[in-house]
């Protein structure tokens, strides 16, 4: 299966946050908090819950919780299987 890329993040975070601006998440940004970012828990599970039906992977329940970054999120994505 092919990496999890910051873009394909960036997407998702736009689709499920209902925005037509998709964020700019390269560089020093992917190291900024979802929080600071301005995307609350909901919009992380929503995106948590495509990867896992598109990707067929399996993400453990604290995923939003312990995935603070975007660098974390796809870190966790690009190890599951």
């Amino acid at each position: 299966m092919s990496e999890f890329t910051i873009d394909d993040l960036a997407l998702l975070l736009s689709e499920c946050d209902g925005e037509d601006e998709i964020p700019d998440l390269k560089g020093q940004m992917a190291d900024v908090s979802f929080e600071e970012l301005g995307y609350d828990s909901l919009v992380l599970f929503n995106v948590i819950s495509k990867v896992k039906r598109r990707r067929r992977i399996k993400l453990a329940d604290n995923v939003a919780a312990n995935a603070v970054t975007p660098r974390d999120l796809l870190k966790v994505i690009n190890e599951a299987r």
